[in-house]
């Protein structure tokens, strides 16, 4: 099952005698079961990974931990022009019917509760797949010692711009690449008001 949140206090309770009952049922639940966490997560994956990608998405990895009485499962999913929270949403339904019908049918995927998370890849994740770096095309990024602008992206490779010389490497030779943050200076920022003319900004003065 997918467990979600905690049950809140009950009105009028006290602080005190709440958090002692809180200790007492800590003490009595028990810790999440101990697996094999790579095993567990293999057997996740291959459960999961069919539905990510009939649902139009990439998935991208996922990890698994244990988290007190409950194991955590966080999926990151992806694809061409990113996901919002709804796409969240559907997934994480779909991947949630997926993990109970598995065990529902006898396979044992993960023992006891999990709490499902499902997000996608931050600027962090290091950029290995073709699908990453078409999906990270006009952005400076560092690899194999260089630094530079993803201009072109094909089937064989990229071209990087690098102060403004290209430079073209295919996926064989490109290692892990990273996205570099930018920073906008101050006198490049559009705050958005550059249009408002004076008398729009004196309305309602006498």
């Amino acid at each position: 099952m997918t467990q979600r949140g905690r049950a809140g206090a009950r009105p009028g309770s006290r602080p005190g005698a709440r958090r002692a009952r809180d200790d007492e049922a800590e003490q009595r639940t028990p810790a999440a079961p101990r697996i094999d966490l790579v095993a567990a997560k293999a057997r996740v994956r291959a459960v999961i990974e069919p539905v990510v990608e009939i649902a139009g998405f990439d998935l991208e990895d996922v990890h698994l931990s244990r988290a007190g009485r409950r194991h955590v499962v966080r999926v990151l999913i992806d694809t061409d022009g990113g996901i919002n929270l709804d796409d969240v949403a559907v997934v994480s339904r779909e991947i949630s019917t997926a993990l109970d019908e598995a065990e529902a049918a006898g396979g044992e995927v993960l023992a006891g509760e999990y709490q499902l998370e499902v997000g996608s890849p931050g600027v962090d994740r290091p950029l290995t797949l073709p699908r990453h770096w078409r999906r990270n095309r006009g952005r400076l990024v560092a690899v194999n010692g260089l630094t530079g602008r993803v201009t072109e992206v094909d089937d064989a490779g990229i071209v990087l711009d690098v102060d403004g010389k290209p430079r073209s490497l295919t996926f064989t030779e490109l290692g892990p690449g990273k996205v570099q943050i930018e920073f906008k200076r101050l006198d490049e920022a559009d705050f958005g008001d550059e249009d408002v003319d004076d008398e729009e900004d004196g309305e309602g003065e006498e």
